[in-house]
């Protein structure tokens, strides 16, 4: 077993090839949510800014299951200071009644300088983060600023840090929080309201949870809609987080259509977001919907909340830049206090 990797090695001293391993202890170490949304901020402006290269997503299907194993490479920044990497993963939407993740798998990160590999780390939990953190992102460049209500419709593992996301950036001060599963809702509030000051109640339905708030994140695992535009109110944020395939939406055309609409990628949500296609195909929205990238907001290239009476929506997809920007920032972190477990994996060559 390869000992711990303590610090960096000196000047003019070639190393040992590693390989620096980072479990989901080290994930949650270096990689708290709020300082993941900034993370997630530059790494966005990245792709706004054309610093960035990330295809769409490959995703090969178990044949006769719902099951699935993707790739998701990327390389964000130019020249000496790239950062390359990927995810690759399984989804199996059949785990939520295991004691299993439905998304399990690792990111890999590589240096620009030689290809060399510098981490792996466990993509469950860095997926969890990064995805709360870009709703996090999104909520603080679209939504109210005194919003203080915030509906969680999922009660899964992206419940929790999306708390934490919402939480950071605005006065929240009651949630509500609603899952097809009473029991799973449950557990979550007792479980939140160790982690939040906020008021936490479990609601009945999707629509009693989404009354009154100004926030709304839709984090589960449906393919048809569990939100109508008919419950928003004026000035209401939503962040759609739960579906990624061009088959499975949460949100009905409705809610789409009635908000300013942003995303985290146009060429991702016009290959793969079934919130989006879905709408169009109905013909609620044409592709013209999409204001923008989160990106564009950032560097002012598009207005996002106009008036406070706007609905505004982002939905998300989640992108290899984030996964490989929040690996970076971990590495970066748990190298100079000395953490996680060095490998030798190969990679120098024999003389």
């Amino acid at each position: 077993m390869d000992a711990p990797l303590r610090g960096t090695p000196p000047r003019g001293i070639l190393p040992r090839m590693t390989t620096l391993l980072l479990s989901h202890l080290d994930v949650a170490r270096f990689l708290p949510v709020p300082d993941c949304i900034d993370v997630m901020a530059d790494a966005l402006r990245s792709v706004a800014e054309g610093k960035a290269q990330l295809p769409l997503r490959t995703v090969l299907r178990l044949e006769g299951t719902p099951n699935a194993f993707g790739t998701m490479p990327a390389i964000v920044g130019e020249g000496s200071q790239a950062a390359i990497g990927a995810k690759v993963i399984t989804v199996f939407p059949g785990n939520e009644a295991t004691p299993f993740d439905s998304h399990i798998g690792v990111v890999l990160l590589f240096d620009a300088a030689h290809g060399t590999l510098l981490a792996i780390a466990d993509a469950s939990s860095i997926t969890a983060i990064r995805t709360a953190a870009v709703s996090g992102l999104a909520t603080r460049l679209l939504a109210n600023d005194d919003a203080s209500e915030l509906a969680l419709l999922g009660a899964g593992v992206l419940a929790l840090p999306h708390l934490q996301a919402v939480c950071a950036v605005r006065p929240i001060r009651k949630v509500r929080v609603w899952s097809r599963s009473g029991a799973r809702a449950e557990a979550f509030a007792e479980r939140a309201r160790r982690h939040s000051s906020a008021e936490i109640v479990v609601s009945s339905t999707a629509r009693e949870a989404v009354a009154g708030a100004d926030v709304v994140c839709t984090i589960t695992g449906a393919r048809t809609p569990i939100l109508e535009g008919a419950w928003l109110a004026p000035g209401t944020h939503v962040n759609a987080v739960g579906a990624s395939l061009p088959v499975a939406r949460e949100l009905d055309a409705s809610a789409v259509a009635r908000a300013r609409m942003f995303v985290d990628r146009r060429e991702s949500t016009l290959k793969e977001s079934g919130d989006f296609l879905f709408a169009r195909d109905e013909g609620a929205i044409d592709d013209s919907h999409i204001r923008g990238e989160l990106g564009d907001v950032l560097l002012k290239r598009v207005a996002g909340r106009k008036e406070r009476g706007d609905i505004t929506l982002f939905k998300s997809l989640g992108l290899a830049v984030e996964d490989v920007a929040a690996l970076r920032h971990i590495y970066t972190q748990a190298l100079a206090a000395g953490a996680g477990t060095a490998v030798s994996l190969g990679g120098l060559r024999s003389e």
